[in-house]
């Protein structure tokens, strides 16, 4: 399985709960999450995707932190089923 294999079934899930997962992107700043959801009720949540078994960067666990530092709340989906469960 793929990482775009996660995202796709992420993408999928974030729909059936009527919220957006777009596509992350800063210029400039390199190793920033993947993806950013936004749910129903003001919830955003910064996702990291990995292929199963691959883990974050020690760039990306630093961007990461530095985000809950501020209080955003960030996850790292490295398979299939946690994107399908996924709520929020």
């Amino acid at each position: 399985m793929l990482e775009r294999d996660v995202e796709n079934a992420l993408v999928k899930r974030v729909k059936l709960l009527g919220g957006t997962c777009e596509k992350f992107t800063s210029p400039g700043r390199r190793s920033v999450p993947d993806r950013l959801v936004t749910l129903p009720g003001g919830k955003v949540i910064f996702v990291e995707l990995k292929a199963p078994g691959k883990k974050p960067t020690e760039k990306q666990l630093k961007d990461h932190q530095r985000r809950r530092s501020l209080g955003c709340d960030v996850r790292v989906i490295d398979n299939k089923g946690d994107a399908d469960a996924f709520s929020g």
